[in-house]
């Protein structure tokens, strides 16, 4: 053998490096649904319906490391792998009994909660699952099982937890039964269906390559018809997923060409592109173009087929609006008007520039404020003869000869039953400094 394909085969053999009879045991025991997995399953399911019921990311990702519905599914596939029908039939029940649970937990979460989000991007997300989420579940399936077979274990099956999600499909199917929402209900259930099969899909073959020792001997003619049973489900899979990835593809295609034709053709003739709309949820696509000034003549009209037809953009996609044009042979009415859209774009930025100083001034107005509350709570707590403290801060001004500084400066009032004694006066002042990051401070002490 050449010593090149030698060494490659040496670099990517996993044989040495696994312990089936570990893996196998490790397997067995996370499919058992009972015990510390029960509480755990609550816990993700809660974890999960909050995270997406607030569009909350790391809440999200907080679920899906926690929850124990990875052990069933690879158990699924080991179980076909080694021939284990008990293992099988087990890792199925327990599994069938986990997406019950989290989908009619959620769906309950889901109608008595009180907050109803107008975008719920973190739930729609979950419910136009393509050919992407197969690869990611058919990759992360063998990351997985290998994780779990190798001798020494890593981080990956938590990396796996979180690129499959298993658990947010399941809370947004129960969102979709709450609201009574089709779409999100299959598409979710969809998107964890192809998860959970491309996962176990993934165990299978990796079991098969490793040669896990099988249960029992195998029937060809059974063997024959669950790969043809399992084939034709992962056709019927597949298609819708690669259907929706093509139109992810097409949608963001045509909205970049869209994007693209409007920034290039601002001004037909004598009208103004003062608004458009991109519409791809619609058949055909299309660019809704909103015009102003003077009706576009024939030739006009032609250019501009012409010039999206150089984006990609069909006759029929480019819908005119001409509500706002006028018909006038005169070029000064154009122009005035033409003006004014431009005056109101640079008015428009303006004040976004405006807000986003008062913006900015708000924020630091915020983070000059002192805590006085809980700076009372804590002094009270040292010293409990204190009533009443106050903080407050200004500029004052220091004259020193001719000259005049204006500093700034941080007063600490402090009213106590008996007069603060000048080493308790001193502990509060460094105390202060240090808890407020304010060194030019100074205490007062009234009675």
């Amino acid at each position: 053998m050449n010593p090149t394909i030698r060494y490659l085969r040496s670099i990517v053999s996993v044989n040495n490096h696994v312990d089936r009879e570990q893996a196998c045991e490790s397997i067995r025991q996370n499919i058992v649904f009972r015990g510390p997995n029960v509480v755990i399953l609550a816990c993700a399911i809660v974890l999960a319906s909050v995270g997406l019921n607030v569009n909350s990311i790391p809440v999200i990702i907080g679920a899906m490391l926690v929850s124990p519905l990875m052990g069933p599914i690879i158990g699924t596939g080991l179980g076909m792998g080694i021939n284990d029908g008990e293992l099988l039939k087990s890792s199925g029940k327990n599994l069938l009994i986990m997406v019950s649970i989290s989908i009619i937990t959620s769906t309950l979460y889901f109608i008595i909660s009180p907050l109803k989000l107008e975008h719920p991007t973190e739930l729609l997300a979950r419910t136009n699952p393509s050919i992407y989420d197969v690869l990611i579940a058919f990759f992360g399936g063998f990351a997985g099982i290998l994780e779990t077979a190798r001798k020494e274990k890593g981080t990956v099956i938590s990396g796996v937890a979180i690129a499959t999600a298993l658990m947010p499909p399941l809370c947004t199917a129960g969102y979709g039964l709450a609201s009574l929402n089709w779409k999100f209900f299959f598409g979710a259930i969809y998107l964890f269906t192809i998860n959970s099969v491309f996962i176990a899909l993934a165990t299978f073959l990796t079991v098969k390559y490793l040669r896990f020792p099988s249960v029992q001997q195998e029937d060809k003619t059974r063997e024959r018809r669950t790969h043809r049973l399992v084939s034709i489900l992962l056709v019927i899979l597949i298609i819708p997923s690669v259907i929706s990835a093509a139109s992810i593809v097409r949608q963001t295609n045509f909205s970049r060409s869209a994007s693209k034709f409007v920034g290039h053709t601002k001004t037909i003739g004598r009208s103004y592109i003062y608004r458009h709309n991109i519409n791809t949820s619609s058949s055909p696509m299309t660019l809704d173009l909103y015009l102003a000034g003077e009706d576009l003549s024939y030739d006009d009209r032609e250019f501009l087929f012409t010039e999206a037809a150089h984006y990609g953009l069909k006759r029929d996609q480019v819908v005119l609006h001409e509500e706002a044009t006028y018909t006038n042979p005169a070029t000064a009415g154009s122009d005035i008007l033409r003006e004014v859209f431009e005056r109101n774009e640079d008015r428009t930025a303006a004040l976004r520039s405006e807000a986003d100083s008062l913006q900015r001034l708000v924020s630091s107005y915020k983070a000059a404020e002192l805590p006085t509350e809980a700076i009372a709570a804590e002094l009270s707590a040292q010293y409990s003869g204190i009533k009443e403290v106050v903080l407050t801060q200004g500029e004052g001004i220091l004259r020193d000869n001719d000259s005049t500084a204006v500093s700034s400066r941080t007063i600490a009032i402090i009213r106590t039953e008996k007069p603060l004694g000048e080493e308790d006066k001193t502990k509060i002042e460094n105390w202060l400094k240090v808890r407020l990051g304010r060194n030019n401070l100074k205490v007062l002490n009234l009675q």
